[in-house]
């Protein structure tokens, strides 16, 4: 850990669920962690910013705080001071920078977990001496981060890399965001999930035998283990995600030409078996596949605590 008398970074990721704080060593390892449950979406802000500097001050423990990085899971505007929406929290337009250096008395840094998380995964992760990479995050839906020339890009607004919605399948599945044939429809959690759904009902499964039959009842770590004991309902629905992951995939690559592609995000935890399929669909999609070096699609290293190292270098 950093000298005290320097103070220490805590590094912060807070989604819908958790608010996960910690503290770094100068080799980027974490050394102590502090864990808040979320207080929700439909809770006044202020309960939302005391979980926030709770988790702060017990990673922190006895020593002076030097600086404090936000991974936040929502739009953060340009400046990195305001969280403009999240969509499991009660934030709207919340200064939520100026309010944690009031209240903690040191340097906030605020953005979105992907980009903080793709900051990470440059400097300690599967990117790591990559100038130019894609980082595409899979949980319940998709989001992203763009890092060109060694530097995450944010965009106009603060929001670049919401990647989950670009439509793939015009007229196609409806997407929670009120549209249709959003990418995530079809390659993310939800996706896998329905997939397997629709699958059971027509084949035998042990997702039957998980569920006593009742589909609406399968999970998402339920078709994991499934496909892990070789159920061929569960492998399906992986492919299905894999070959639309690559296809989503293609396009990014065609538009930015990075070097690599890192998957992130709960999904990513199935390994090959979600990237095989992808690595197929991305040389199969590509335009001029056969006439360049086709970018490495690669899992996550840090896993769950991407969002929060990210978080610690934006102030470090």
């Amino acid at each position: 850990m950093w000298p005290v008398d320097e103070g220490v970074v805590v590094g912060v990721d807070i989604g819908g669920t958790k608010v996960l704080a910690g503290v770094l060593d100068e080799a980027g390892r974490v050394v102590r962690t502090a864990l808040r449950t979320t207080p929700g979406r439909r809770v006044v802000t202020a309960r939302v910013e005391d979980a926030l500097v709770e988790a702060i001050l017990e990673a922190a423990g006895s020593a002076p705080l030097a600086g404090v990085g936000v991974a936040a899971a929502g739009f953060v505007d340009s400046a990195g001071e305001r969280v403009m929406f999240a969509p499991h929290l009660p934030w709207q337009g919340e200064p939520l920078k100026d309010l944690l250096e009031e209240r903690l008395g040191c340097p906030v840094g605020l953005d979105n977990d992907a980009n903080c998380a793709a900051r990470a995964e440059a400097r300690y992760g599967a990117a790591k001496g990559s100038a130019s990479a894609l980082m595409v995050t899979m949980g319940t839906g998709i989001g992203g981060a763009v890092l060109l020339e060694g530097r995450v890009v944010r965009g106009a607004n603060g929001m670049a890399g919401e990647f989950g919605h670009m439509q793939v399948v015009p007229d196609g599945q409806p997407c929670e965001c009120g549209r249709r044939g959003c990418w995530e429809q079809y390659s993310s959690g939800n996706a896998l999930v329905r997939n397997a759904r629709a699958l059971m009902v027509e084949q035998p499964s042990v997702l039957a035998d998980m569920t006593e039959g009742n589909p609406d009842r399968v999970t998402g770590p339920m078709v994991t283990s499934a496909a892990e004991q070789g159920d061929l309902v569960a492998r399906r629905a992986f492919a299905s995600v894999g070959d639309w992951l690559g296809v989503g995939v293609a396009n990014l690559v065609a538009a930015l030409d990075p070097e690599v592609v890192v998957i992130g995000g709960g999904v990513s935890a199935a390994g090959d078996r979600l990237l095989d399929p992808a690595r197929d669909a991305l040389r199969r999609t590509l335009v001029g596949a056969a006439h360049r070096r086709v970018p490495d699609l690669l899992a996550a290293e840090l896993g769950p605590l991407a969002g929060m190292i990210g978080g610690a270098l934006l102030v470090s």
